[in-house]
């Protein structure tokens, strides 16, 4: 009887082996019929049953093999793999353990047991599973990989690359974790290398769409477009129902600037994924800069409440809504929690010795023909080099522009780093010994947020370019003023508030307006009549705001309204909407993008400018100011909404400050129906402009380097930063 038992297991295992598993499990059952207490007829019956899905079972087949016998350490591992399918993981961890008490180089267990760690999230622990793993078993390729994914996982971008680069090493053909490795770059901002990873991949594997996709974005951040877009249409022939594919080729045709096909894809990735909140943000923000508006208020109540419910929204795309200081907050801190490094060597940051020049790094990707450029170009070369060292940390585009040329001289030093990595980038700013990095970009298009968080710098500073909190413990202070946020708004923001005199933002005195003389006619206007005009981008307006625009229109006979020709869709979508609130579709002029002087130039044929909200005029209004154009606005509750506001203060023209939109319609009306009134505004503009401090550009210089002198003294002293003010000098 014992011998046909242990032919007839014998048997079966060779079934089991060979993967004949009905006959394999018809012996076990056949040996547990004669002896139901053979542990290894249990345990392999049930290693079966986990084979073929069978889990419940399994579990209960090796549990009795383990009160059989509970010291082979075979029979916990595999309880440990049935447990772990189950999704009990603390259950399988605990099993894989106990065959760890008996053989702690059981290289196997160790795999499993850090695979199930990683499974809970417990990526510290799991980390150290999988290096004892290859510690015992050094061509372990698997732990290898698993390692690489676990560090990813950590933000330990560099120690993951290592160990996908072992596993490489031992498996050319790894895929995963080339694939992964390529990810891992990208993070790191060495897109260029991971292009080279996706390559090698796809010679490998030249169907796998993951691929083409990863591809894609790594040609798309190197500013590759043509080649990004080809990338993700081969994606989508190799799977046509990709939504990560088609949320990509939306953003490649958003950067080619062909607004209507990014719409359009990321319509189709929401399609395939409903619940695709990328897609979804990226959807609203172009269908609001083409002015299309069904379901505009629905749309905006929903983006705010997936902030709430902590969905990764890009904080820029609040502005258009009406979200409040604090849902802008928690937006950026989730925004900005994967970007910041979780682990990385600090920068060690000394007390300098006292009477040297202050250095300060100004970070952006905006030193070209930008609007934050034109604002900030004179700042820079009116910094008292006496007391201050300048230098320019560039990682946006050099196009050639006068403008560049100008920036490149007002620095002492213009530094390049659109080759480095973010973390390259960082230690370059450090060695540097730069002592403020001024952060001009938040979180605006292009950012690159990740060369601060990295905190190159021992003071960093959020100031001009993006209208709210980063969010971020790696910004000490925000530069604003107490019009645009008051004192009471500390609570919404991570940054400490450093008021400014005046207003916050800085004007270059040396904008140049074209002289070369034009008519209404040239702009497309009739000769005679009132010009209201709005040149902010077209995302900012809303329809509550076209509204009182076409009802001042219906008021006042003959009047036009005066926009910018932002996209090839705006126009069609506003004289539609005209048409459906009684307009003449005629009355609205659109004026195509020109440069800047020519745009400041045209600005006098308008009679007034009618700001948007929730999100202000910012450099456009300052633009109409400068060039003498009154400019009515209603101010908001957030800082995106009280730039004009700010503006209007700092130049004594409060008057065309409003607190409400139905006070915004009534100021609003009484001025298109007063032509006398404007003619007054534009002479009081005109004094004001030379005599304020708004184009005051070096007082508002010395009052931002006393800034700049209290946080460093702050830092000096090793003072927690905190809120200040500065007095106008």
């Amino acid at each position: 009887m014992e011998k046909a038992i242990k032919e007839a297991f014998s048997t079966a295992v060779e079934h089991h082996q060979a993967g004949r598993l009905n006959e394999a499990e018809r012996l076990y059952l056949q040996v547990l019929q004669a002896e139901p207490r053979h542990a290894d007829a249990l345990h392999f019956l049930g290693v079966l049953a986990h084979q073929v899905g069978r889990n419940d079972l399994a579990v209960d087949l090796i549990c009795r093999a383990i009160a059989q016998n509970d010291q082979v350490p075979a029979f916990h591992n595999n309880l440990g793999n049935a447990l772990k399918a189950q999704g009990k993981l603390q259950e399988a961890a605990a099993s894989y353990a106990r065959v760890l008490a008996h053989n702690p180089n059981h290289v196997g267990a160790l795999f499993n047991l850090a695979l199930a760690l990683q499974m809970q999230g417990k990526l510290e622990e799991a980390a150290g599973a999988y290096r004892r793993a290859v510690s015992y078993k050094s061509d372990f390729v698997e732990a290898h990989g698993n390692l690489g994914n676990t560090l990813q996982a950590q933000g330990r971008l560099e120690e993951a690359l290592l160990a996908y680069g072992r596993a490489v090493t031992l498996r050319k053909d790894y895929a995963d974790a080339i694939n992964n490795a390529g990810i891992a770059l990208q993070e790191l901002g060495r897109a260029s290398e991971a292009v080279e990873h996706y390559r090698r991949l796809l010679e490998l594997t030249p169907s796998r769409a993951d691929a083409r996709n990863n591809m894609g974005t790594a040609l798309l951040a190197e500013g590759r477009l043509d080649e990004a877009r080809a990338a993700f249409e081969q994606a989508l022939v190799q799977k046509p129902d990709f939504p990560e594919a088609l949320y990509n080729l939306g953003n490649a045709w958003r950067e080619l600037g062909n607004l209507a096909e990014a719409i359009a894809a990321y319509r189709n990735a929401l399609r395939l994924r409903p619940d695709y909140a990328d897609a979804f943000s990226q959807l609203l923000y172009h269908r609001a800069q083409a002015c299309e508006w069904e379901d505009y208020e629905q749309d905006r109540e929903e983006l705010i409440e997936m902030v709430r419910a902590g969905v990764r929204v890009p904080p820029f795309y609040l502005f258009t809504t009406p979200a409040s200081a604090s849902d802008q907050l928690i937006c950026a801190q989730h925004w900005i929690e994967p970007i910041r490094p979780r682990r990385r060597a600090a920068f060690d940051h000394q007390v300098r010795v006292e009477g040297k020049r202050i250095r300060l790094g100004y970070l952006s990707g905006d030193f070209h023909q930008h609007a934050t450029a034109q604002l900030t170009a004179e700042l820079f070369e009116c910094h008292d080099r006496g007391r201050f060292e300048v230098f320019a940390y560039s990682y946006g585009p050099d196009d050639n522009s006068p403008m560049r040329a100008r920036l490149d001289r007002a620095f002492d030093r213009f530094v390049d780093v659109r080759a480095l990595s973010h973390r390259e980038a960082a230690e370059l700013i450090h060695a540097d010994k730069i002592d403020i990095l001024v952060d001009l970009k938040g979180y605006t298009h292009q950012a690159q947020p990740a060369i601060a968080a990295q905190r190159p710098a021992p003071v960093q500073v959020s100031y001009l370019g993006y209208p709210a909190t980063m969010g971020a413990d790696f910004i000490d202070y925000i530069m604003v003023d107490p019009f645009v946020v008051p004192a009471s708004q500390q609570p919404f923001f991570s940054e400490r508030l450093v008021h400014l005199p005046g207003s916050y933002q800085v004007n270059d005195r040396r904008r140049e307006t074209a002289i070369a003389s034009t008519s209404r006619q040239n702009c497309g206007l009739p000769s005679e009549g009132l010009v209201l005009c709005c040149f902010n981008n077209s995302y900012k307006i809303s329809p509550a705001i076209f509204d009182i625009w076409m009802r001042l229109l219906q008021s006042v006979p003959g009047s036009v309204l005066w926009l910018l020709e932002a996209n090839g869709l705006v126009e069609a979508n506003l004289r539609s909407e005209a048409g459906k609130r009684g307009v003449d579709s005629g009355r609205l002029i659109f004026a195509p993008v020109v440069p800047q002087a020519e745009h400041l130039a045209r600005h006098r044929h308008a009679d007034l400018f009618l700001d948007t909200l929730p999100c202000n005029a910012h450099t456009t209004a300052s633009d109409a100011l400068w060039a003498g154009l009154p400019v009515l606005t209603c101010s908001g509750e957030t800082f995106a909404g009280r730039v004009a506001g700010s503006l209007l203060t700092a130049i004594d023209m409060t008057e065309l400050v409003t607190g409400s939109l139905e006070e915004y319609e009534q100021v609003a009306g009484a001025l298109a129906g007063d032509p006398q009134r404007l003619i007054v505004l534009r002479q009081k503009l005109e004094r004001n402009r030379a005599a304020s401090p708004l184009f005051d550009l070096p007082k508002s210089t010395r009052n931002i380097e006393a800034a700049y002198t209290r946080m460093w003294q702050a830092w000096q002293s090793r003072q927690q930063p905190a809120a200040f003010s500065i007095e106008g000098n």
